[in-house]
């Protein structure tokens, strides 16, 4: 609205200086041969007449130069109204985005653990169908009009505006209720901004950014990010992958893309969980139908154990033998069917893991 009031301002100001100008000008050239024409307020009187495009006709040039100057006033009046009237539709356009925003922001107050998704390009449109799949919420932040109307028109809330503004991502809720958010615009230097001011923000959020170069991976790091993502260089492995391997592949392809029942999914081993302390042999998972692909943990008391390779502060320890004692804030990384492990996770949020059953 700022830059809507220095508009109007220049406007006004223009305006005055265009009666002046042709209130003097009429009157120097028809005060002796116009009978309409006597003070200087019948000129200007005459001038905001014409200027407003009324034309009562009571007071008419009567000398050429007064008709030129009624030809440029005529000329000009078109020009400060279609000017003003422009003023005028930006100004409730950018009301009603204002309002349109309340409301997401209305939305948002509501929600518990959503997602913040910075950036509504082609990764962005893949990452929120897919979490509109899984039934997520999360909210779309953008600041190009075609990428939000895009957004809404998906049925996604979403905010035309600059992710990396404080107040913004104060009012879409990163100090409320967002347990992450995705810095994935195409720009590193954006997301690096992104980042820093997520974490800014809130110390605590997970925050997940997107590096398109790899030279700007660490930078990600030490902005910030919890995990970088190399949406390229992923897509290069995963080509490779295929040519090399292409049953393999399409295999595990089809699980990652949920086309059938079996899901690799994550359960978290909290304080106080009925896992901890627990060796891998004590949780049944092949009698669960259940295949433990590995652990992620950053324990190092782990690292005794073999097979393992380093993920970002943390190690995933692939296929870890019975003895492998589970600890609080391990991951363990499950592959089966949606419905035993979403069983298995419900036995370990109501601690039922372990109960014995009846004779």
């Amino acid at each position: 609205m700022a830059s809507k009031r220095f508009e109007l301002t220049t406007l006004l100001i223009f305006t005055c200086f265009l009666v002046f100008i042709a209130s003097v000008s009429i009157y120097m050239f028809e005060y002796r041969n116009n009978a309409g024409v006597n003070t200087l307020f019948d000129a200007f009187y005459w001038t905001i007449v014409t200027l407003a495009t009324v034309g009562f006709g009571d007071i008419t040039p009567q000398t050429a130069g007064g008709r030129w100057v009624t030809i440029f006033l005529i000329l000009a009046s078109l020009g400060v109204l279609s000017f003003f009237t422009s003023i005028l539709i930006a100004a409730f356009s950018e009301k009603m985005l204002s309002v349109r925003e309340s409301r997401t922001y209305a939305a948002l107050e509501h929600f518990d653990n959503f997602i913040i998704i910075c950036g509504f390009g082609r990764v962005g449109q893949e990452i929120a169908r897919h979490l509109h799949e899984e039934q997520n919420r999360f909210v779309v932040i953008d600041k190009s009009p075609e990428k939000v109307a895009l957004a809404k028109l998906r049925g996604y809330l979403a905010i035309e505006n600059d992710a990396s503004n404080n107040a913004v991502l104060l009012n879409a809720g990163i100090c409320r209720g967002a347990s992450v958010i995705l810095c994935i615009t195409g720009d590193d230097v954006v997301n690096v901004y992104i980042t820093l001011t997520s974490r800014h923000l809130n110390k605590g959020l997970r925050i997940i950014s997107r590096a398109n170069r790899h030279d700007n991976v660490n930078k990600l790091y030490q902005a910030g990010a919890n995990q970088v993502i190399r949406p390229f260089e992923i897509a290069g492995m995963l080509a490779a992958e295929f040519v090399g391997q292409p049953v393999a592949f399409e295999a595990i392809s089809g699980i990652l893309q949920s086309q059938s029942d079996i899901v690799m999914e994550s359960v978290l081993v909290s304080e106080k969980s009925p896992l901890e302390d627990q060796n891998i042999g004590q949780l049944d998972l092949e009698q669960r139908k259940l295949t433990l692909l590995g652990v992620i943990s950053a324990n190092p008391i782990h690292l005794k154990h073999k097979n393992k390779y380093q993920v970002n502060q943390q190690h995933f320890y692939f296929n870890p033998a019975e003895q492998f004692i589970l600890r609080h804030g391990d991951i363990l990384v499950l592959l089966g069917r949606k419905f035993g492990i979403d069983h298995f996770r419900d036995q370990v949020e109501r601690r039922r893991l372990f109960a014995r059953k009846p004779a």
